[in-house]
């Protein structure tokens, strides 16, 4: 990195987070720079782009499911690393990411080796993956909800899960009115799970 340092975006609700992140990157040479949610990191996208995007998944406001998929449309030569506490182990399904680390569960000497492997293969892709569907938020709670990213403005809005087996559903953005299609499907730990098409 001789010469030049890669520009980091850090994107995460937690301050503590992004300051020790802001300071661990910086630490290994990285320009970092941080954004609170889906929206700030958007307005720093504005100003220069990152060589990468380090984003948690759930943030109030606009999600990370979210951002990543306005990022992997927009800015597909911009590498993105998903973190989250949310999901043990794998990552969730429908998300648009190049890596997935849980939190609690990676050292940062496994997130800088990622980091420079990714940057390694940046910006020229094998392939550049466009999704067919729009991710979508699964928040986990009592009643159970979907939370849709329209395939058309890229904005989000809920809807209501339903018990069941798998089903092709259908609903208008309430944005811009497009019909979203989406399958929504029981997961074997009884939670739901919704994919747009």
């Amino acid at each position: 990195m001789a010469g030049f340092n890669f520009r980091i975006l850090v994107v995460d609700d937690d301050p503590a987070v992004r300051d020790i992140s802001s300071a661990l990157l910086s630490s290994k040479g990285y320009e970092v720079r941080t954004a609170r949610d889906g929206f700030e990191a958007l307005v720093e996208l504005r100003g220069a782009l990152p060589d990468m995007i380090i984003s948690d998944l759930k943030m109030p406001n606009m999600s990370g499911f979210e951002l990543l998929s306005v990022i992997r449309r927009r800015f597909p030569q911009v590498a993105v690393i998903a973190i989250s506490g949310e999901y043990a182990g794998t990552a969730p399904s429908g998300l648009i990411a190049d890596a997935f680390f849980s939190k609690s569960d990676y050292s940062p000497e496994q997130l800088f080796s990622k980091i420079a492997e990714l940057l390694e293969h940046f910006p020229l892709r094998p392939h550049i993956f466009k999704p067919d569907h729009a991710p979508v938020w699964v928040p986990r709670n009592a009643e159970g909800y979907f939370v849709v990213t329209c395939t058309e403005c890229l904005r989000s809005f809920s809807v209501p899960a339903q018990k069941g087996e798998v089903q092709l559903r259908e609903a208008d953005c309430i944005f811009c009115g497009a019909a979203v299609r989406f399958l929504a499907e029981a997961q074997r730990t009884g939670e739901n799970e919704a994919k747009a098409s």
